[in-house]
């Protein structure tokens, strides 16, 4: 049987009719056997509303994609005894890709001096970093945070920051297996990035060559760094013939991704996606972590922290669940004809 790797296995079999986004409370199913604290125990928190600030960076309020992290981590954190309105405030702050307001929003979060601060997306990190060292910050969803210098190690994290990762870098290499499978005639595949969003690119890269070496696929980078190079960087793409497209979760990418899979309709690009949202919204396929469960399991570190633990103790921790997400109708606007092999092991097929 096909394996995506030990730290990230797809779904078994199922038919296509039952291939449907499972129901999101199923999603969070994990919760319900997390301990409740019991009412008793409120009482020794005196019942003093703690703030919480959580500063989501590349999307904005009416996302669908924030709405499914942010009711994730609703969830997680009602498992553990914690309702807003009774002993929790959450203020919530939308950066929708732009610096100036990452900005403004942390200045005034760390201003206001709330008990923990959640951070979505390396900009977002990086700008509290340099705001605060004593705030607790929990981040959830960044890619390599030893290497972006947020962190000591993942073991051992140090200072005011932990979290939870948002890729395996060994699963990085199967975007090119799972397009080279959807796409058996593709024989050159091209990263697109912004270097200023993932200043660890070069990891992606490294990967991503290890990965094509068995495949016979070139591998290729196009760096982008404002909306207006994406049309000329695909259409350069597009021009070498039996090309595919690798589009990761950069944030710069979440914050374009209406125009990055328009574009690669229009060239004919098989492409593969971090981001089910991308999926969903007509991208080919994507592989990646499933970012709700990544947002439900930072709840227990806010948790712990709220109750007395600092994030030095906390180690960080990387995704356990990952989710493949092919869309059917886009594979036949390419005219692609999905092997039943991948059907079968995809998570949620999109008609």
């Amino acid at each position: 049987m096909w394996r995506i790797g030990q730290a990230a296995p797809l779904r078994g079999c199922m038919s296509i009719q039952q291939m449907r986004r499972r129901e999101f409370i199923a999603g969070l199913g994990g919760a319900a056997a997390w301990p409740v604290v019991a009412r008793g125990q409120q009482s020794e928190r005196n019942e003093r509303t703690r703030r919480i600030g959580l500063i989501l960076g590349a999307m904005e309020a009416e996302d669908p994609e924030s709405q499914t992290r942010l009711a994730a981590f609703r969830q997680g954190l009602e498992a553990l005894g914690w309702s807003e309105g009774r002993n929790i405030r959450i203020d919530c702050r939308f950066g929708g890709g732009d610096s100036n307001r990452i900005q403004s929003h942390v200045a005034d979060l760390v201003r206001s001096a709330p008990d923990l601060i959640v951070a979505n997306g390396s900009p977002v990190l990086a700008t509290l970093k340099q705001a605060t060292h004593t705030i607790p910050i929990v981040f959830a969803v960044v890619n390599d945070p030893v290497g972006q210098g947020f962190v000591e190690s993942l073991a051992r994290p140090g200072g005011n920051i932990t979290g939870f990762t948002l890729i395996n870098f060994e699963i990085i290499g199967k975007w090119v297996e799972l397009l080279k499978e959807i796409a058996p005639h593709v024989r050159r595949t091209t990263l697109l990035f912004n270097p200023v969003t993932v200043p660890y690119y070069g990891s992606f890269l490294r990967e991503l060559g290890t990965s094509s070496q068995n495949l016979s696929i070139e591998v290729a980078s196009a760096p982008v760094q404002l909306k207006t190079d994406l049309e000329p960087a695909v259409a350069a793409i597009a021009r070498n013939p039996n090309s595919g497209l690798i589009v990761g979760a950069d944030p710069f990418m979440v914050t374009n991704r209406g125009a990055i899979i328009e574009l690669a309709a229009r060239h004919q690009l098989p492409t593969i996606y971090e981001f089910r949202q991308f999926a969903v919204e007509d991208g080919l396929m994507s592989y990646g972590s499933d970012t709700a469960d990544v947002f439900l399991r930072s709840a227990s570190y806010v948790d712990r922290i709220l109750k007395g633990a600092t994030t030095a103790e906390l180690p960080v921790q990387q995704p356990v669940k990952f989710e493949l997400v092919i869309n059917l109708k886009t594979a036949k606007a390419l005219s692609l004809e999905v092997p039943t092999t991948l059907l079968a092991r995809a998570d949620e097929v999109l008609e």
